[in-house]
């Protein structure tokens, strides 16, 4: 469990999250989009294809970090949303906040 960032050749930061999103490790989500930001980077998708589970903590800091990036003139993508977590997104109405795309790739070409 844990998230791993690289950067496509596109130069979009890509953060994969492994496992769940939880309220044990939102913070360190949180610190490595803002260190990402830090670094200049505007342009990141944040994947989910390894991801089974986000609580409510998770989807609160998703939305702390959306904010966050709107604010600094970046973008922000979401991708690999499993039919559960896309179901969740859904009833919550987070998917009108956020760009989710089906695959990183599809997400990638929408920047």
């Amino acid at each position: 469990m844990g998230f791993n960032q690289t950067k496509d050749p596109s130069g979009v930061a890509v953060v994969q999250v492994e496992g769940q999103l939880i309220v044990g490790n939102r913070q360190e989500l949180k610190e490595l989009v803002q260190s990402t930001l830090d670094k200049g980077e505007r342009r990141i998708l944040i994947d989910f294809s390894r991801t089974g589970y986000i609580d409510s903590s998770g989807l609160g800091a998703l939305v702390s970090i959306s904010k966050r990036i709107r604010e600094m003139g970046g973008e922000l993508r979401l991708s690999g949303l499993n039919e559960d977590l896309r179901s969740l997104f859904e009833l919550t109405k987070l998917d009108t906040l956020f760009a989710i795309a089906e695959t990183p790739q599809q997400a990638l070409a929408s920047f």
